[in-house]
């Protein structure tokens, strides 16, 4: 099955505010922080059904050399990806699927 990669703006905000935050501790960490989810979003993509249900209907993929989750639904053909949270951070009300 080819499966479709979504992510909501509120994903894409928590990355944009990772990135920043990494780069403040050392130039470049904030990319190395992407290239890390970039490819476990290309993994996500490949297999979403991998991961079991976490949290409501979400599943997750947590990134291994950062404290990071990403969370997700299956939606038909379409992996919709919610938030992207820190390991610290509390899920239940970060995540809505509205």
């Amino acid at each position: 099955m080819r499966w479709l990669l979504l992510v909501r703006p509120e994903a894409e905000q928590d990355l944009a505010v990772a990135r920043d935050w990494y780069d403040q501790k050392r130039a470049g960490l904030g990319g190395e922080f992407l290239d890390e989810m970039t490819a476990a979003m290309r993994q996500l993509a490949h297999d979403p059904e991998r991961a079991r249900l976490y949290h409501r209907n979400f599943r997750r993929v947590l990134l291994r050399r950062f404290p990071y989750k990403i969370f997700y639904q299956i939606i038909g053909e379409r992996i919709v990806v919610f938030r992207v949270l820190h390991s610290k951070q509390e899920h239940g009300r970060g995540l809505r699927a509205s």
